[in-house]
């Protein structure tokens, strides 16, 4: 078999990563891009290369020698691709969150099974190195059962605006955009517990803080200052059929000295922080040892993590790997996200049947 022939919708800023993973893995051709905005779609093609240029995913999901693709688009319509290119014999790898709803990614799962093609979810922080060798720990029972995790990941300003900004396109602020993350990677390690209950909050009282001067952040391409309509900050307790808990807290915008990235997780045997670098916690001779890995990437490393993902996703398609984050993971953290957004909203704990 020759190279699979890659097409890769959506040519924003987390494209870059995409198209990188690609062009860096020999059995892997960048075909085609599509964006609606012609010119990005044109230049991304001419910097990887790419023979196909569109501005509508339909035409390139037509061309029957594409083999797979990548979503990069806005969240509202992860859904609605993700279900065309499996009926179009595609195999998916779409971008974090699957989508917006628990209805729509019920309808993706479907759609999965349907056609027997390959969904991968973009959950990135699985593919890292500081995860992969963590993981090894805790499937040898180094840290023994682990019964909490405690995840933060707070941006005192950082609220990218544009379509982050607008709930209609993304779903959500800090939780579906930055949450996603950390509750994924936290139940990942956690041996992917049932959830029982989730109880919830989130916050609009800062907004985008754009009267902030002095300080640079990351801005979307269609950022407008006027316009938000997400929260701002949001936290969440969730509870598994296990006994084991897990305590996040994310934010667009906050009052805080400085950003901070945290995920901790802790065993009756031992315990790991995976950010913001890579160390575990055990006990010897009745002496608590703080073991520091000696690794390259201790943090997370986004490109070598994207260069993980899309191999593991050809990997997966010509079958000597299974993916690390099939559809039915996206599913399950979906329902736990709006799970959180509904206990926000009503003022309730919601429980899991």
């Amino acid at each position: 078999m020759g190279k699979l022939k890659i097409g890769v919708i959506g040519a924003g800023s987390i494209s870059q990563f995409h198209l990188g993973g690609y062009k860096a893995y020999p059995d892997t051709e960048i075909y085609a891009i599509c964006d609606l905005n012609e010119d990005r779609a044109r230049k991304k093609a001419e910097e990887f290369g790419a023979a196909k240029v569109f501005t509508d995913y339909r035409d390139l999901l037509a061309l029957p020698e594409i083999d797979a693709v990548s979503i990069c688009t806005w969240n509202n319509s992860h859904a609605e691709i993700s279900i065309a290119a499996l009926e179009a014999g595609k195999h998916v790898l779409v971008e974090k969150p699957l989508c917006k709803t628990v209805e729509e990614a019920l309808r993706v799962e479907e759609a999965v099974r349907k056609s027997g093609k390959i969904l991968q979810v973009g959950f990135v922080r699985r593919y890292a190195e500081n995860t992969r060798i963590l993981k090894k720990f805790i499937d040898a029972s180094d840290l023994g059962g682990i019964y909490y995790a405690k995840a933060s990941c707070l941006r005192r300003l950082g609220n990218p605006g544009g379509w982050f900004a607008d709930v209609e396109r993304s779903g959500g602020g800090p939780l579906i955009d930055l949450g996603v993350h950390i509750i994924d990677i936290c139940w990942y390690l956690m041996g992917k517990p049932k959830v029982v209950s989730v109880t919830g909050n989130t916050y609009n009282r800062l907004g985008n803080r754009s009267n902030v001067e002095h300080l640079s952040f990351y801005q979307a391409a269609d950022y407008d200052a006027s316009k938000n309509t997400v929260e701002d900050m949001a936290n969440a307790l969730i509870r598994f059929d296990n006994g084991a808990s897990l305590m996040v807290d994310v934010s667009f915008t906050l009052h805080a000295q400085k950003d901070e990235l945290s995920v901790k997780l802790y065993g009756d045997k031992g315990g790991a922080e995976l950010e913001p670098e890579l160390s575990i916690v055990t006990e010897k001779h009745n002496t608590i040892l703080n073991l520091e890995p000696q690794i390259d990437n201790k943090s997370f490393d986004f490109i070598g993590a994207f260069n993980n993902e899309m191999a593991t996703f050809a990997e997966s398609i010509r079958g000597s790997k299974t993916t690390l984050s099939p559809v039915e993971d996206g599913v399950e953290i979906m329902k736990i996200l709006c799970a959180i957004y509904e206990s926000a909203e009503t003022g309730k704990e919601i429980a899991f049947k």
